[in-house]
């Protein structure tokens, strides 16, 4: 009796093809994930304890790093009586963390994992809807958090994601491939496929990042029942903006992220070189606490090799691929399964790397657009207006009678599955709000930090360059 808007095979076309965010509404009214709050997460782990990463609510200029966070392991039914206030938690593990003044998130977590003594409740989420079969929540991640838990700005290398709103709202605020540069984008702290901001969206500091008044922020706040599809390479801040929200997500791999995995490579070898070499004792956190320890340099270049070789496999399969098509005369090409590696200044004809299977690039994105099927089910996230307040807020009602607002989001996003590396703190005034020298700007500070060389160094465009080279190296 569900009719879907959208059948699974245009659902997928759409995913695989639209190269702007964009909502989903009424494609998962049957799924049995969207009774996943946290009341009964909290029955079905019956007592199991995971990890909560704690920051501040204030908000400063410096982004809020997973590095400068505390963590502590607690049951959902701990984190609901802290996030409700009741006296039962001034004794458990939230007491050392006063809710008027920290948030928690439970972020990144694999649900193959936590319910792995359960894998009946994997389907329990059904991506097939979208077009891709047999993913269910075993390919997925779940995030709990409380009002106002984020994660600081940034992309993911791999993939494109889907994200589903269970319970509460998130605000995410999205920023599109091209404004790379107004965003300072850097490698410490260091986690493979994730490239931070070191604008903190919330509170910009325009004085040390002027560049990040020409950044084109997209924004909208997810409500429970919505999907969100964030496409590839596009940054992300996302909040949650009610008491207790819920969200699960699912990054969708593509053919262009061989290509990344050997940027990622080549970024990991030189991040854990150069910082190895430093004193160990100075106290600089540039390990981000999702990556579990800085691999040795001989691992990294194994690393890097089988990147490489992924890489020229996919290369040469596609191209054999491609002479088979073109000698039957049988070629056809599909301007919804075309992906192309986004460049920050545009996409060169000469310079484009054709990364999926043959296809057309299309004449222009207003024609791409066209071919969408935008309406009720499909709601753009459309640039934020230049009128409105950086955080201001445009309503867009759906059909459902849910209010989407252009400045709203969530972040997820990895697809190898990395555990989280414990950091218990025994301090109740920890560093929840601590930073790292570099990170704070220092008038009297003339000589060059091991960080400010790293910023360059691996510098997206460097790496992307780096390892165009290394590439045609190796087809020589």
């Amino acid at each position: 009796e569900d009719v879907k808007p959208f059948t699974p095979e245009k659902t997928k076309e759409i995913v695989m093809s639209l190269q702007q965010p964009a909502v989903f509404c009424n494609m998962v009214g049957n799924w049995p994930a969207l009774h996943w709050n946290v009341e009964y997460l909290s029955a079905v782990l019956e007592g199991k304890t995971i990890q909560f990463r704690l920051g501040l609510k204030t908000v400063d200029l410096v982004p809020q790093f997973e590095t400068s966070c505390s963590y502590v392991e607690a049951t959902l039914e701990e984190f609901l009586a802290w996030s409700c206030g009741q006296p039962s938690c001034l004794s458990g593990p939230f007491s050392c963390y006063d809710y008027s003044k920290y948030w928690a998130y439970a972020d990144y977590k694999y649900i193959a994992r936590i319910f792995e003594d359960k894998p009946e409740i994997f389907q329990d989420v059904r991506w097939s809807d979208f077009g891709f079969p047999g993913r269910s929540g075993k390919e997925s991640t779940l995030w709990i958090g409380s009002e106002g838990a984020n994660t600081p700005c940034h992309l993911d290398s791999y993939g494109c994601n889907l994200v589903l709103q269970v319970q509460g709202r998130k605000r995410w605020h999205l920023f599109p491939p091209g404004d790379i540069s107004f965003l300072y984008p850097t490698r410490i702290p260091y986690e493979e496929s994730s490239i931070f901001s070191k604008v903190n969206i919330a509170n910009p500091d325009l004085k040390r990042f002027p560049e990040f008044r020409n950044s084109t922020a997209h924004v909208v706040t997810l409500s429970p029942g919505q999907v969100l599809l964030v496409p590839r390479h596009w940054w992300h801040y996302v909040e949650s903006i009610d008491p207790v929200t819920v969200s699960i997500n699912s990054w969708i791999e593509l053919d262009a992220d061989h290509e990344a995995r050997v940027e990622e490579a080549i970024t990991r070898m030189l991040v854990c070189a150069i910082k190895s070499a430093e004193n160990p004792s100075d106290g600089d956190l540039w390990l981000n606490p999702t990556e579990v320890e800085a691999t040795s340099h001989e691992i990294n270049l194994q690393y890097l090799n089988k990147a490489v070789s992924a890489y020229l496999k996919c290369q040469e399969t596609s191209v054999s691929g491609q002479a088979r098509s073109s000698s039957t005369g049988a070629k056809q090409r599909t301007n919804t399964s075309c992906k192309r590696k986004r460049r920050e200044a545009g996409c060169e004809p000469e310079s484009c790397t054709l990364l999926t299977q043959e296809c057309d690039f299309p004449a222009s994105k207003a024609e791409e657009l066209q071919k969408i099927p935008f309406g009720p089910h499909l709601i753009q996230v459309l640039p934020e207006s230049h009128k409105t307040s950086m955080m201001g807020a445009v309503a867009v009602e759906s059909d459902g009678g849910d209010l989407l607002h252009e400045n709203e989001g969530e972040q997820f996003g990895k697809l190898q599955c990395k555990r989280k590396r414990l950091l218990m703190s025994n301090d109740c005034e920890t560093a929840a709000h601590r930073m790292d020298s570099d990170c704070s700007p220092c008038t009297s500070q003339t000589a060059l930090s091991t960080n400010d060389l790293l910023d360059c160094l691996v510098n997206p465009r460097v790496i992307s360059l780096v390892a165009q080279l290394l590439l045609e190296r190796m087809r020589v």
